[in-house]
């Protein structure tokens, strides 16, 4: 009964606090789009930018395209990384378009620097708060996520990809200058985007240190589809430096993962220790398969 209760506890208020990130990013991003560069025609990378791109082409709405163009990738995102991360993304996304749509900004500046610079800022800011709430609200990353998997390729080297493509568009459509500018505002949003998620590269390996972790283990399994490793260790503690020995978990997730991984690890013990690092790409496991829908 006390697990229960801590587990419905730990999901109420990790709920409460992704709902508010979230909002927070939709208003950011949106403020990035309307406050700086809609007006001014400048794009971005991924579906944002192919929404943008298309809107300055034919004057179709964007908060129209917003939704349009990331249909696919949330279906996509539903097969990729399951269904809860898909029906979040989908409410995300489609909250930005309400207020893309809804809600009035001022046009901030007219100078085309500091609308590369703060408009990308903004909209990046706003990508990397619905990251760290568990969700995107920009879909071409999950098809990186899909692509770097099928085709033995690393995350950034499709999401590269895909902008050369987009960036390219821009040029011939609109112009170099804006194609240039948009390349400025991508890098900016870039920036700011992986300083928000504060070091969550495509791939983060975690180490566990749990009493529980037998559950634990368990969990990355079947809840999480995820492989893992389990180390022979010892935990010291105290003053007098007493040990004990225990089985140290190790898993490897994509970020988009992160989220629900500290959910569930909180769920199960929130005293468990657990460290995450950087990892620049891996071979094999059960990484590079779909995760079990559970």
């Amino acid at each position: 009964m006390e697990l229960r209760q801590r587990s419905i506890r730990v999901v109420l208020i990790r709920n409460l606090k992704d709902i508010v990130l979230i909002v927070a990013g939709i208003f950011s991003a949106a403020f990035g789009l309307k406050g700086f560069l809609l007006t001014n025609h400048f794009i971005d990378g991924g579906a944002t930018g192919i929404s943008l791109l298309i809107s300055a082409i034919t004057d179709i709405p964007l908060f129209i395209l917003l939704i349009v163009i990331n249909i696919p990738f949330v279906i996509l995102g539903f097969s990729v990384i399951g269904k809860n991360f898909a029906v979040k993304t989908a409410m995300t996304i489609a909250g930005l378009a309400l207020v893309v749509g809804t809600v009035t900004f001022p046009d901030v500046t007219q100078d085309n620097l500091l609308v590369a610079v703060f408009g990308g800022g903004f909209l990046g800011a706003g990508i990397g708060l619905s990251v760290r709430g568990g969700a995107v609200l920009d879909g071409t990353e999950v098809l990186a996520i899909f692509l770097s998997r099928k085709l033995g390729t690393t995350i950034g080297d499709v999401i590269i990809m895909i902008n050369v493509i987009i960036f390219s568009a821009a040029a011939y459509f609109l112009s170099i200058e804006i194609a240039l500018y948009s390349l400025l505002t991508y890098l900016s949003a870039s920036k700011t985007l992986d300083f928000i998620v504060e070091g969550i590269e495509e791939y983060t390996g975690v180490t566990i240190v749990s009493t529980y972790h037998d559950e634990i283990r368990e969990m990355i399994i079947t809840t999480m589809g995820r492989g893992v490793t389990v180390y022979k260790g010892k935990r010291g503690y105290g003053k007098q430096g007493e040990s004990r020995d225990t089985d140290i978990v190790y898993t490897v997730v994509t970020r988009l993962e992160l989220n629900r991984l500290n959910l569930e690890i909180a769920k199960i013990d929130p005293q468990a220790f657990v460290v995450m690092s950087r990892i620049k790409g891996t071979k094999g496991g059960m990484i590079k398969k779909r995760p079990l829908d559970h």
